[in-house]
């Protein structure tokens, strides 16, 4: 597979520093917090912190074409023990239901499977983003089974339900593989009624436009695997491209950078501002940094800086109640039409 992150091939988007400034420089009719403003708003605040998203890093198996987190195999951050150690600690004081784990393919970090069983033993609720071909890797290839006895919820990417459209965004191959995985996953009872095995798939366009609606969406998609492929999933999640990372870059060289973000902007809807994950959610980075989302970490804005910093600083959930939520251009990309989130839509 060709490497295709930012790093790699020198981009100066590289630097998160650098697409902020890309995006502050973009002439938009109004800011994001005149969007709030108008909308009786602002300041965003945080509500009840409810999921604790862990970033275990960037290294994965695939370099697709969209990733906002600039993952691949040539990526070397991977979450040291100290900050896993802290992280699980604070998950324990804090009781925090839900425990999110995200990467780069979080699959590959040398701790995972401890991660999962110290959160399970705690009795929370544990998901993991998954790209699905870790697992027909021979070293990760009994993960399905691992995921199954500890009941964790599987939220996967899958772009599209057509072979073309998939491999032409995350990878040659990569459908055939998907597919794969999701039958052994079915095997075992994950999506299907009735087993408690809950397996989620998350779609993003391919081009500069937004995702059509998942209401309408989900039953197409069910429809279309079990008719063809003979697979079956619980929800389907739509997720906005952020205008940030890898798909920045495309936007810029295609030529949609402003067409992007003058239909984001225009799309803004108020009524996605309830469900944004910004308000219930704290992502924990690689290296321990707090942050109001998994796409602000990635731009390396961090939370207020009024609040608890880092992850070691956190000693309750509490702490982070009311706090204001740090926003930037980027943020129309979560409050465009029916809204997006790591949960998919935030309004139908």
């Amino acid at each position: 597979m060709a490497l295709v992150t930012l790093i790699n091939t020198r981009s100066p988007l590289a630097a998160p520093a650098a697409q902020r400034a890309v995006l502050e420089a973009m002439p938009l009719e109004r800011g994001f917090e005149d969007a709030l403003a108008s909308a009786g708003q602002h300041p965003l605040v945080r509500t009840e912190t409810r999921v604790l998203q862990m970033n275990l890093g960037k290294r994965c198996n695939q370099a697709c074409h969209h990733c906002h987190v600039d993952a691949g195999p040539d990526r070397l951050e991977v979450m040291p023990d100290e900050v896993v150690d802290t992280t699980l600690g604070a998950l324990e004081r804090s009781g925090i239901p839900t425990l999110d784990i995200t990467g780069g393919a979080p699959e590959l970090h040398p701790r995972f499977r401890d991660i999962v069983t110290r959160a399970r033993a705690m009795g929370r609720h544990v998901m993991d983003r998954c790209n699905l071909t870790i697992t027909t890797l021979p070293n990760y290839a009994d993960l399905p089974e691992f995921f199954a006895v500890n009941a964790v919820e599987v939220v996967a990417s899958l772009p599209s339900y057509a072979p073309t459209q998939t491999d032409r965004q995350r990878g040659e191959g990569v459908f055939e593989a998907s597919l794969e995985a999701l039958r052994r996953f079915n095997h075992l009872g994950y999506g299907r009624e009735g087993t408690g095995l809950v397996l989620d798939l998350v779609t993003n366009p391919v081009g500069a436009f937004l995702p059509a609606s998942q209401l309408a969406l989900e039953p197409d998609w069910k429809r279309e695997l079990k008719r063809r492929y003979g697979v079956e999933f619980n929800r389907l999640f739509t997720i906005t491209n952020m205008p940030i990372s890898r798909y920045l870059e495309w936007l810029e060289q295609s030529g949609n950078l402003s067409a992007y973000m003058e239909k984001l902007v225009q799309a803004f809807n108020p009524a996605t501002i309830a469900g944004l994950m910004c308000r219930d959610t704290i992502s924990v980075s690689w290296d321990g940094r707090l942050f109001d989302c998994d796409f602000n970490q990635m731009l390396d804005v961090q939370v207020d800086a009024r609040g608890p910093r880092t992850i070691a600083d956190l000693l309750s959930a509490p702490a982070l109640l009311q706090q204001p939520v740090v926003t930037g251009p980027h943020c129309f990309g979560c409050t465009a039409g029916t809204g997006s989130s790591c949960g998919g839509a935030t309004t139908t």
